[in-house]
């Protein structure tokens, strides 16, 4: 390790100290006997990490924060206070600072925070790295072998002729930034990225969105409209939960796929487009074309070259990266300083099954940011299913993860329906579906 750091100490045998004990763990270090020295050493070369004393003459540990958390603020800083003072540097770490110290400390807990600091640093150099190869810039976070796979396979999938691609992965996994990213770095990225959502919208009105329509097509159709296909010429057209495709449109989409013509809406002449499809599901389509639900000719149309997206629980080496992301991202959203995650707080946040994975991670950062801004997150903070043991990442791993998620979706069909009174149409609202959406819910689930 190679990281400089910067101890800002009045004691000087103190800082003799640290700095033989920091040194000989491989670290460079430079010294500042007050607050004003210090910041004069900031201003000359910025280290990895500060260690100040929260009691300084002249100028105050907490002044010193203040003024290098508004100069530099990327600049990880340890408060270091006495046995009394532990209140103040709680405070301090709310003001800014990444953790602190009460004197006396053990050598091996300096070390431990320091190294644990240090890391964190190179994982963001590491996520500044990642961006200049333009992989983050498509919105993918994380250095795990799973991820380096995924990275290469779409690199070489975006480059290929391949006009055809279904994603599948679990709800939360960031099929949709894979999409985008396999645009991003296709020879169509200079043309537009089109996205659907095919359970969002009422089954009447889909195909006028893929396809456009006339004017006076259908009620309310008050003028001509071109559809997505339309705009997607050149570029991609992304569809999620192409599932939930209502089958009489399917045999549409598909004449689509093999001509690349389609006819508007009320429309008499044909129109053609090229677009690469990429297709998105969390659901066995396999098992939606034995049930009847999805047209086979379709599926194996679609399904060209097939790229599974990895479930968080299978990228744990991920967490604390996409952590970071999140925690800067929100913390600009929220005008306010980022939170912080110490090492206790990371291991249950790994430990823990992610069911709903990435978009769970990114809600939970949105959650402490709003409820702790600034704060340093203690595990008692955390929801209660992350204090829940390893119980619920071993039935995450069960081969029987698909039946058990259609049953918690069909407990959810059956709870709403019961508390609006068998309203379909308030139940479809209540768990944010269409009528249409919820209505082919019923039918899949065999209650409707």
């Amino acid at each position: 390790m190679h990281t400089d750091i910067l101890i800002v100490d009045d004691e000087k045998s103190f800082v003799r100290s640290l700095t033989f004990a920091l040194e000989e763990a491989g670290f460079t270090t430079r010294s500042a006997h007050s607050g004003e020295a210090a910041l004069t050493a900031l201003a000359d070369a910025q280290p990895g990490l500060m260690l100040l004393d929260l009691r300084l003459p002249k100028m105050s540990g907490m002044e010193v924060l203040d003024t290098a958390a508004r100069l530099y603020p990327a600049l990880p800083v340890v408060m270091v206070s006495a046995h009394g003072d532990t209140r103040a540097a709680v405070q301090a770490v709310k003001a800014g600072a990444t953790d602190y110290l009460t004197k006396p400390f053990a050598l091996d807990e300096l070390l431990h925070l320091v190294g644990a600091i240090t890391e964190r640093t190179q994982l963001r150099d590491e996520l500044a790295y990642h961006r200049s190869r333009g992989a983050s810039s498509s919105g993918l976070v994380g250095s795990s072998d799973a991820m380096q796979q995924l990275w290469q396979t779409i690199q070489r999938i975006a480059g290929s002729s391949a006009g055809r691609i279904l994603l599948l992965g679990e709800s939360g996994t960031g099929k949709a930034v894979v999409a985008r990213a396999i645009h991003d770095q296709s020879p169509r990225s200079d043309n537009a990225f089109v996205e659907i959502n095919c359970a969002a919208l009422p089954e009447q009105l889909i195909e006028a969105e893929l396809f456009g329509a006339e004017k006076g097509a259908y009620t309310g159709a008050h003028q001509k409209r071109s559809g997505l296909v339309a705009l997607a010429h050149g570029g991609t057209l992304f569809l999620d939960e192409i599932g939930e495709l209502p089958l009489p449109l399917q045999a549409k989409f598909l004449h689509f796929l093999e001509n690349g013509d389609y006819r508007p809406v009320g429309g008499s002449a044909s129109h053609t487009a090229d677009a690469r499809v990429i297709a998105a599901t969390n659901r066995s389509l396999e098992a939606e074309v034995r049930n009847g639900h999805f047209r086979e000719d379709l599926f194996f149309r679609l399904n060209v070259i097939e790229l599974s997206i990895p479930p968080l629980r299978e990228r744990g080496a991920d967490i604390e990266e996409l952590l970071h992301v999140f925690i800067d991202a929100q913390a600009r959203e929220e005008g306010c300083r980022p939170i912080t995650v110490p090492r206790e707080t990371l291991d249950l946040l790994t430990a823990y099954s992610w069911p709903g994975n990435v978009r769970e991670l990114r809600n939970l950062v949105e959650r402490l940011t709003i409820l702790y801004p600034g704060q340093r997150i203690r595990p008692g903070q955390l929801p209660t299913e992350f204090h829940q043991g390893p119980a619920a990442s071993d039935q995450a791993h069960d081969p029987s993860l698909g039946e058990r998620l259609q049953s918690t979706e069909r407990q959810l069909v059956l709870d709403a329906l019961d508390k609006t009174g068998g309203h379909k149409g308030q139940a479809a609202q209540q768990l944010g579906l269409s009528r249409h959406a919820f209505k082919r819910r019923l039918q899949r689930l065999g209650l409707g």
